[in-house]
């Protein structure tokens, strides 16, 4: 009778589907490490070794401006605030050291927001031990800091010895991991990225360029941090963004600056021409509406809890299949949010992802007499 429950499937129409992503892709890069990253969705267009730990470079210093980005915007440090530089920064990280610098003095007070500049246009040395000794005491111990962190923000495959990425054994960060802390660098600092599209900065009558190759061939482009050492080649963390849509990519190996901007810029489009974002289903859409036995109602809708948007390739588009799945009828009571059946999302037969189906509203259970009479109609009449 009512209480017996049968397993119904239904098909929902759309001309959209899941990305996927295989061994084998239609383009090629001569980076050694490479992972291409929708913004919005998080998927990967595109991965080379993504997950191995290799040396970063200066792109880890996007973990030394995140943690000033932090404390900046819980209100513990403020862009008018005055950095104090020691000989120690002085010395490891000016000119003589042969690095990136800022050029800064022994001694000299800097304000916090022209310690950001240093660090993200000239990719300053100075300017990183600066911040790590004034924000924790000494490198090390920022470093240490540096590393708590990452794992709070399940950067798993990085490690961190100093502030600058500057060549040691311990410094190593993944190309995933890059693109991670890029993607939650845009989306919780809003108020500081635009330094990273800045092309120039002066400080003590110096006057240098933002290293990053993309700002100056891609007009979309806006971010983020290049890297260079022997180990690591030539690397870039990068963003652009076009429409509403977004793309990361990080790089490294490569080996020249003119190689470095070539393959950046070719695997960015590529991304862009091959590949958009579309809603496969939208917060609260309803996919059925099911019957109830023994309810104060006598349906229930079934929706989705969140709008699903995926990145998708536009030469699959019209190969995606989405069923509904749930079982009929359901029995009274239901809570609202009760999940009650599922969206199976696949690609050729092939399953792809499954999306909850939850109930709209409540339905209360019926009184006793209403049960018996509901079970009479039932033997009288058959199912409704």
């Amino acid at each position: 009778m009512f209480g017996r429950k049968k397993l119904y499937a239904s098909v929902l129409t759309t001309g959209l589907l899941m990305v996927g992503i295989g061994n084998a892709w239609a383009i090629e890069t001569k980076a050694r490490n490479a992972i291409l990253m929708d913004y919005e969705t998080g998927q990967y267009l595109y991965v080379k070794d993504h997950e191995k730990m290799v040396a970063p470079a200066s792109m880890s210093k996007l973990m030394t401006v995140n943690m000033i980005f932090e404390k900046l915007k819980d209100g513990s440090l403020s862009l008018d605030d005055t950095f104090t530089v020691s000989e120690r920064a002085w010395k490891l990280g000016g000119a003589a050291s042969g690095g990136s610098t800022m050029f800064l003095k022994i001694g000299e007070k800097v304000r916090v927001e022209d310690i950001l500049k240093g660090i993200l246009i000239q990719s300053g040395n100075d300017a990183c031990i600066v911040a790590a000794e004034n924000l924790a005491g000494s490198e090390d111990d920022f470093a240490e800091m540096m590393n708590k962190r990452a794992k709070e923000l399940g950067l798993n495959n990085s490690s961190f010895a100093n502030s600058t990425g500057l060549p040691h054994p311990d410094q190593k960060m993944s190309v995933e991991d890059l693109a991670k802390l890029s993607q939650h660098i845009i989306k919780e600092f809003p108020e500081f990225y635009h330094i990273f599209s800045e092309k120039y900065y002066t400080h003590n009558n110096i006057t240098q360029g933002n290293r990053n190759p993309l700002l100056y061939s891609m007009s979309n482009a806006d971010g983020l941090k290049t890297g260079h050492t022997e180990e690591a080649g030539f690397c870039l963390a990068a963003s652009a963004k076009k429409g509403d849509r977004r793309l990361i990519e990080v790089m490294t190996g490569l080996n020249s600056n003119k190689e470095r901007s070539e393959e950046a810029e070719r695997l960015m489009e590529w991304g862009f021409r091959e590949f958009n974002n579309y809603d496969l289903l939208t917060q609260n859409q309803v996919v059925a509406e099911v019957p109830v036995a023994f309810g104060q109602q006598k349906e229930v809708s079934l929706i989705v809890p969140e709008t699903i948007k995926r990145t998708l390739k536009k030469n699959q588009a019209s190969k995606v299949k989405m069923t509904a799945v749930y079982s009929k009828p359901i029995v009274a009571p239901v809570a609202k949010g009760d999940k009650l059946g599922e969206v199976k999302i696949s690609l050729d037969g092939q399953d792809m992802e499954t999306v909850p189906l939850i109930a709209e509203n409540g339905v209360e259970k019926l009184g006793f007499f209403g049960r018996v009479w509901q079970n009479l109609k039932y033997l009288l009449f058959g199912a409704e």
